[in-house]
């Protein structure tokens, strides 16, 4: 054997040890050079030439042969795609017969990805790295191709990245700056034409977490109002740090006394019980909550300590929550006798403006706000009255959405009812630090609107909710707007963290009947910002072809969302 066959067969030995483990689900994206390979456990029958390979799709629930032709090739053990098409989606296996015995490998899913043709990059084919700021380290470009001069370009967020042709691109200290998405373009010659593989990876370079913190009960000790024969339901959050502590113990005593735990059972509860422990990730922070019920308040219960234990490295915190009588009064008999006349005589006038109040509570809340001119903002030192989170990493064909959040909610809060909003694609100028960006303007916020679709978690929307929850839950400084713009029949994609929040509501944009800006929809999107004194113009009306929508959708409503903010 000639020493350039032999280290031929060394270099393909090599790249099939490095890039053939057995993958059940593998991603490749349409128009990029790919191939499937032999695992790690099959390669010593390669070199074995009585060895007979056979490459099978399943079509139909039946395996069937794949036949080569100039764009699907199959060479040794490798079954290369030249290249990969949408229709190549599907179970592959291969069979290997040595005359003697025959081995099967297990299938592979392949997916072939459709292009995203508004960017370089899909965002379900990335990689994430999250690094500490300060160290070194190395961007690795998947080695696809076995030929060490293949032409390698690098891009940052879409842009060429600093003529950067190496396989690794080094960062000998990293900064926040150098957070960004980065793709790898490698260009492979095969039979006269280019072909091409990328690889991206989307890296988030972090300030150095502090390597001890201390483990503290959120809050001090609290006096809670409340009145005898009221349900009173307490809360006890404690923070772990930036891991979850698997020794650190949460619960409640009363009076030095361990309560009963809670069954679960409705019409069985104890009188006062203990819910099981919950825990909570916002971010790279930890916490656990642990909730103490009581059914109904009484006198003796006014002259108990609740008490919050923390138990964790040797170490215990409490805190101590104590009930009081609120401070009401009874009424004089003559107002409570005139009161219970008029309750006899005139119920139908009750119920009346009972109804009323109900059912047009968002009105009366508005006319309430331009009358008095009612102003929320004065002096609380936010910048912006909204911040606005919708999906920008993946924009549907009609990109109703996107147009949604960029001129329509704009067009309406900004210009009809003086709103200030914070949208990042057009208020943040570009090259800073997209995570420190997100973070700060929130912070600027008084509200946190999040257009929800059912594509809607993405990996900066995720931060930008995360961040929000973070700030509603432990801050209490912002709260969280959710507009449902596509019908969603399953809220299983959000966070289970927003089970912890208290109950708020959900806007429904109904397209065409929402348009005006006098409609249901702006009405309750108003009702929960901010009170602003600013001149309402409510005569605006915005043709439905800005959104792309044909009609047919017959009215706006809010409806309750579960523990939501």
């Amino acid at each position: 054997m000639s020493p350039m066959i032999f280290f031929l067969i060394f270099i393909i030995e090599s790249a099939t040890e490095k890039l053939c483990p057995l993958r059940p689900v593998i991603d490749v994206l349409e128009g990029e050079y790919f191939f499937l390979c032999y695992p790690e456990s099959m390669r010593e029958h390669i070199q074995d030439k009585a060895n007979k390979i056979n490459w099978y799709k399943e079509n139909a629930g039946k395996q069937h042969l794949i036949t080569e032709t100039h764009r699907i090739v199959s060479k040794m053990n490798f079954l290369e795609f030249w290249p990969a098409e949408l229709s190549d989606s599907g179970n592959y296996s291969v069979a290997y017969s040595n005359g003697k015995q025959n081995f099967t490998v297990p299938k592979w899913t392949l997916n072939v990805l459709e292009r995203d043709k508004s960017s370089c990059f899909n965002k379900n084919h990335l990689t994430t790295e999250i690094k500490n700021a300060g160290t070194g380290h190395s961007l690795k470009c998947s080695d696809l191709s076995i030929n060490q001069n293949d032409s390698i370009r690098w891009y940052k967020d879409c842009k060429i990245y600093e003529n950067e042709t190496e396989r690794e691109l080094d960062f000998k200290t990293l900064v926040v700056q150098h957070s960004g998405i980065y793709t790898c373009k490698i260009l492979i010659s095969h039979e006269g034409k280019m072909y091409y593989s990328t690889n991206t990876i989307k890296l988030v370079v972090e300030e150095d977490a502090p390597e001890a913190v201390a483990l503290e009960i959120v809050g001090l000790d609290e006096e809670i109002a409340t009145e005898i024969g009221k349900e009173e339901v307490l809360n006890c959050t404690a923070f772990l740090g930036y891991y979850m502590r698997e020794d650190a113990s949460l619960y409640w005593l009363i009076n030095q006394t361990f309560p009963e735990k809670c069954t679960g059972i409705p019409g069985n509860e104890p009188p006062i019980c203990e819910e099981a422990l919950k825990t909570l990730q916002l971010g790279n922070e930890f916490y656990v909550t642990r909730l103490l019920q009581i059914k109904k308040v009484t006198n003796e219960d006014m002259h108990h300590n609740f008490t919050c234990v923390l138990q964790a490295d040797e170490r215990t915190q409490i805190k101590i929550v104590k009930l009081k009588k609120g401070n009401t009064q009874d009424l004089p008999v003559h107002v409570f006798t005139t009161g219970m006349v008029l309750a006899v005589l005139f119920p139908c006038v009750a119920v009346a403006v009972v109804f009323v109040c109900v059912m047009f509570r968002v009105d009366l809340v508005l006319f309430y706000r331009s009358i008095c001119r009612r102003d929320d903002t004065a002096g609380d030192g936010k910048e912006y009255d909204a911040f606005v989170s919708y999906l920008k990493d993946c924009i549907s064909p009609s990109e109703e959405e996107r147009e949604f959040a960029l001129n329509i909610l704009p067009m309406v809060l900004e210009e009809n009812f003086g709103y200030k909003l914070c949208i990042f694609e057009r208020d943040v100028c570009p090259g800073g630090a997209a995570v420190d960006d997100i973070h700060s303007f929130i912070d600027k916020s008084r509200r946190l609107i999040i257009i929800l679709s059912q594509n809607y978690i993405s990996d900066r929307a995720m931060y930008e909710l995360k961040s929000g929850l973070h700030k509603a839950l432990v801050e209490k400084k912002t709260n969280i707007i959710l507009i449902e713009y596509m019908p969603i029949s399953d809220y299983n994609f959000l966070p289970e963290s927003l089970s912890l929040l208290p109950p708020k509501r959900v806007v429904k944009w109904k397209k065409d009947k929402s348009l005006p800006a006098n409609s249901r929809f702006w009405k309750n999107l108003r009702y929960l910002m901010p009170a602003k004194p600013n001149k309402v113009n409510t005569k605006g009306h915005y043709n439905t072809l800005a959104l792309g929508s044909e009609g047919t959708q017959p009215w706006t409503e809010v409806r309750d969302f579960g523990p939501v903010i």
